[in-house]
């Protein structure tokens, strides 16, 4: 193989669980020259990533966009093997546009077709490890993410990272601000500093907290994801809804709890930790019946 290409799309959760596939492939050929395809949000923490030669953004034209069709298949031209680590039917109909090569896939005609009837039901790193067996990487050990250990703002003291956000149209994967903002009160008591992270867009948020906790740092929309990475690998720990974020805290070691609702499942999408115990899942059905004791007692 001289060319490969990636495709992995995002959102943040799903790219980072597939950190361990992109150094399996580039393990897999160490002297190919490998190109991601993903989307804009992603393209700056990839183009640091050690695993790729290049990054392209995929702008997602529209099946009628003639001219960003035309961009794309010139994007995803002449490659010896593609890996399409999306798996959507998106990212399926791209085998064809690309000319039908050798492709890792769900896309009807693959020549390396992940077609294990349990694979809705696999957690995403178990899913992406048993397509890469089938197409014959077998070793996907943990990644090294040195790389990204040592970026974004040092702060003094021990901190706690908090992340109050999750997707916006997804309301019911947020726990209530008003809880953060007790249990950053609990945290500043023991010597902890909290600290808010997530986007511009999210502000409102560490703004409920900080009224609350007027020690906490407001870091909302003021890391990019390498420094968020970065950030996290510092942090004495990470509590958080069920977002990008709080995977990357989790690939860097953090000791983590995620807060899931009934709107997403663990056991497919849990963030993956890096030791035993690290990552602490708590579920429940509506996360305004979770209390702030609880979440309190799994950082104890």
């Amino acid at each position: 193989m001289t060319r490969v290409l990636v495709i992995k799309l995002g959102a943040l959760g799903d790219l980072v669980l597939a950190f361990a596939p992109f150094a399996a492939i580039r393990a897999r050929y160490p002297d190919a020259d490998i190109t991601l395809l993903t989307t804009a949000p992603f393209a700056a923490l990839m183009e640091s990533a050690p695993w790729f030669d290049h990054v392209v953004v995929d702008s997602r034209p529209a099946w009628r966009d003639l001219r960003g069709l035309l961009r794309l298949r010139r994007q995803m031209a002449g490659f010896d093997a593609v890996y399409d680590l999306q798996t959507s039917g998106r990212s399926s109909r791209y085998f064809r546009l690309a000319g039908r090569p050798r492709w890792s896939g769900i896309a009807a005609g693959a020549c390396w077709p992940h077609d294990n009837p349990q694979r809705d039901f696999m957690h995403t790193r178990a899913r992406q490890r048993d397509q890469l067996r089938r197409a014959g990487i077998d070793h996907v050990p943990d990644p090294d993410l040195s790389w990204l250990a040592e970026g974004g703002p040092v702060l003094p003291g021990p901190y706690a990272m908090l992340v109050p956000g999750a997707a916006p149209h997804r309301p019911a994967k947020r726990w209530p601000a008003e809880r953060f903002g007790a249990l950053a009160r609990l945290l500043a008591a023991r010597g902890l500093t909290p600290v808010v992270v997530g986007t511009a867009g999210e502000s409102a948020l560490a703004a409920t907290i900080r009224a609350a906790c007027p020690e906490a740092v407001d870091l909302t929309g003021r890391t990019s994801l390498v420094e968020l990475a970065g950030l996290a690998a510092r942090a004495a720990l990470a509590v958080g809804n069920d977002t990008g974020p709080m995977h990357l805290a989790a690939a860097m070691g953090c000791p983590s709890t995620v807060l899931f609702s009934r709107d997403s499942d663990p056991a497919r999408t849990a963030p993956q930790g890096r030791t035993p115990g690290q990552v602490r899942v708590l579920r429940v059905d509506d996360l305004a019946l979770l209390g702030v004791d609880r979440v309190a007692a799994s950082v104890a």
